[in-house]
């Protein structure tokens, strides 16, 4: 009689244990434990990530759970863009104070974005990034590079091969980025007034018709040769406005491709000096293109065009060798001085339209054909994040 409650009490452990043996079976989640240093080959679990928001630059890898929207959301279906994900340590986390969001540059949404990509959801991704503030909540900005499982390919690389033009700034943020970036791109072979207009017959070539330009502010597809003073002829627009900073036409900014497009005369005269921002009265002329009084809202296909070249001066530009201080600020109405805005909705149009393959084109052509200096912007279109933010 006294033996009989130790087996009842080994009988009831048994069975306890394969109880919890099933029902850990079916609850059972991916998740990753393993800690590391923060490199590609030994990357952060996200929890790392979470705790070491230092705006310094690592690698991460966690399970896609969906799209922040904002600080304490997370979407899982019907996803508004391609704009970001959220990473977790286990593939089924649903609380977002486990989870670390991660700004998708322009040049990985078309692989990582979850409104083009929904089945990413659940799937493991790594990350290289700078570990910030995102949404007001634990992030991964300014990445650098993303892949799938373990290892993969890299979404959509830079596809101009720029070997070794970059290596001084890597690593770097701020003002010594923007510094080490100036020195890279500095003392180009500059061309005359004159010269920039075959040079834009060149660069601004419509793909789809090698007699063509296409006008940076229309769009329209126009002969190369109806360049000059007409109203309907093109002409050579100065992105950054040549009176902010007084340059004129003068070998240096005032004839630096970069920032020089085919425009047509009468666009290019509505828009004059004016800053950039958005809102205002549609142009009669060039639709999708407003202004007011003091600030000029681009056709969204060349809001993040416009975004670039005007980063792309504010860089080179930087007051040595007797040329003129570039820069950027947030105001309008800058007038004759050295300054153009709105930074924060240049940026803003940096992320909204993604580099194309006409930029790149441009940039390639500038580099091997004309100034031989590329503008970083378009090559790391993240620099902008990381220099301005």
């Amino acid at each position: 009689m006294k033996g009989q409650p130790v087996k009842s009490i080994k009988l009831v452990f048994l069975l306890s244990l394969v109880l919890t043996m099933v029902i850990g079976s079916l609850t059972f989640v991916p998740t990753l434990n393993a800690a590391g240093d923060g490199s590609a080959s030994s990357p952060y679990t996200v929890s790392q990530a979470i705790a070491n928001q230092s705006n310094t630059l690592k690698t991460v890898q966690g399970y896609v759970t969906g799209q922040p929207t904002a600080s304490s959301t997370v979407v899982t279906s019907n996803y508004p863009s391609d704009y970001a994900i959220a990473l977790a340590d286990a593939a089924g986390e649903t609380a977002t104070s486990k989870m670390v969001y991660v700004q998708v540059p322009s040049s990985y949404r078309s692989q990582f974005g979850l409104q083009s990509n929904p089945g990413l959801k659940g799937t493991k991704v790594k990350v290289t990034g700078y570990l910030t503030s995102y949404f007001t909540h634990a992030g991964v900005k300014n990445v650098t590079s993303m892949e799938t499982g373990g290892g993969g390919t890299p979404s959509d690389p830079p596809p101009a091969d720029t070997g070794s033009y970059y290596d001084s700034a890597q690593g770097k943020t701020g003002a010594a980025l923007k510094s080490a970036l100036h020195n890279i791109i500095d003392d180009h072979t500059e061309i005359s007034y004159d010269a920039v207009w075959d040079a834009l017959r060149h660069t601004d070539e419509d793909p789809n018709n090698k007699n063509n330009v296409i006008l940076l502010y229309t769009g329209r597809s126009q002969s190369k040769t109806t360049n000059g003073g007409g109203v309907d002829d093109w002409n050579r627009e100065h992105v950054w406005a040549k009176s902010h900073g007084d340059f004129g036409t003068s070998m240096g900014p005032g004839t630096d491709l970069h920032h020089l497009r085919a425009t047509d005369v009468s666009v290019n005269s509505s828009r004059g000096n004016l800053d950039f921002d958005n809102g205002g009265t549609e142009n009669s002329e060039a639709k999708g293109n407003y202004s007011d009084s003091d600030s000029w809202e681009p056709r969204d296909a060349v809001k993040g065009d416009v975004a670039r070249m005007i980063f792309y001066m504010a860089v080179r530009y930087e007051g040595d060798s007797g040329e003129p201080d570039l820069e950027m600020n947030n105001n309008v109405n800058n007038g004759s001085a050295p300054y153009i805005g709105k930074m924060s909705v240049l940026l803003q149009w940096n992320d909204q339209d993604p580099v194309d393959s006409m930029e790149r084109h441009r940039n390639d052509v500038i580099y091997n054909d004309y100034q031989h200096n590329r503008n970083p912007f378009i090559d790391h279109p993240e620099y902008a994040d990381v220099i301005w933010q």
